[in-house]
């Protein structure tokens, strides 16, 4: 749901708001960034939201209650309150409280696009959250300030639009990213993480060691754990799509009532297994475990609500 006007504190006092809305970026910062989403929420019981490893970096400008993170995807972080958050690609979950009450826009940026948006490279990063502020300085008071004041959802983007562009019309010009890493990078998003990191070596000419080594400076991740993550994120997303056509935390892949943990059905796991490069059912839940901290139904489950609200949309952009 979204809408053009501002929730007024007594709208927030009587009323429950659940809105989500999800935009691209302006064509010229879409090298950079997949997408945006807005969300608010009012009244909605208290909960904890998974925060899982995906192909995007994450920033998020909160707009009213901060952002409570109760774990970070590197426990040696302790947990914390951010107005505004920017992570790195990881490999563990993050955990997030809401009391009943968030609102904020998340962006989804890409790794190739961190030196130009965020002026160090998406490695820097890697497994850890750092307050936004510390990176991007005063640009993120000014975003909080206007996107607070604005009308609705359109005019927030379009000012961060504004906020983005800025950086990205060369005021962080920094050393380009090697073309063998956006190369490979560009490969395994293109074969949903299929790709071996032998072959990615290979189409380089460099050695696997020196690809990894390059690879996890610029990016975050080495080839094999990005692999990992890219066919995690395939995975949930085929995950998001059933649940949205099913309606039911438990739908099967082709719409029918069927147990995620593919005891029954005639399209549970294993299918989904076998469609998103996983050696077999077991691999992908194993993987699924050590990404989500919990199996497929589980995290459906948990997540079906905001499934319905539509804040889990494909994350392959």
């Amino acid at each position: 749901m979204t809408v053009d006007k501002p929730v007024s504190t007594l709208d927030q006092q009587v009323s429950t708001v659940d809105e989500h809305c999800r935009r691209r970026p302006a064509e010229r910062l879409r090298r950079y960034v997949a997408w945006y989403t807005g969300y608010r929420q009012r009244g909605v019981p208290p909960g904890l939201h998974r925060g899982l490893p995906s192909p995007f970096l994450t920033l998020i400008f909160t707009l009213d209650e901060p952002l409570m993170m109760l774990a970070h995807p590197d426990p040696r972080q302790p947990p914390g309150e951010f107005g505004a958050l920017l992570g790195g690609l990881h490999t563990a979950p993050a955990l997030i409280a809401h009391g009943g009450a968030q609102s904020g826009i998340q962006v989804a940026l890409r790794p190739l696009g961190a030196r130009a948006l965020l002026g160090l490279p998406a490695g820097e990063l890697a497994e850890i959250d750092v307050p936004a502020d510390a990176v991007l300085g005063a640009a993120c008071a000014e975003l909080r300030y206007r996107a607070v004041a604005a009308a609705g959802w359109p005019e927030r983007f379009a000012i961060l639009d504004e906020i983005l562009l800025r950086p990205a019309a060369g005021t962080r010009v920094g050393p380009l990213v090697a073309p063998e890493v956006g190369w490979a990078w560009e490969r395994l998003l293109d074969s949903g993480g299929t790709v071996r990191a032998a072959d990615l070596a290979a189409g380089t000419g460099w050695s696997g060691r020196h690809l990894a080594s390059r690879f996890r400076a610029e990016i975050g991740l080495t080839p094999k754990a990005a692999a990992r993550v890219i066919r995690f994120t395939r995975a949930r997303s085929l995950l998001v799509r059933q649940a949205v056509a099913g309606q039911h935390p438990a739908a099967g892949l082709n719409g029918s009532a069927a147990r995620l943990d593919g005891s029954v059905g005639r399209y549970g796991l294993a299918d989904l297994a076998a469609a998103c490069g996983y050696f077999d059912q077991a691999h992908l839940a194993r993987d699924f475990r050590a990404l989500a901290g919990c199996p497929p139904s589980q995290w459906i489950t948990e997540e079906f609500r905001n499934i319905q609200a539509g804040a889990w949309l494909s994350e392959e952009g």
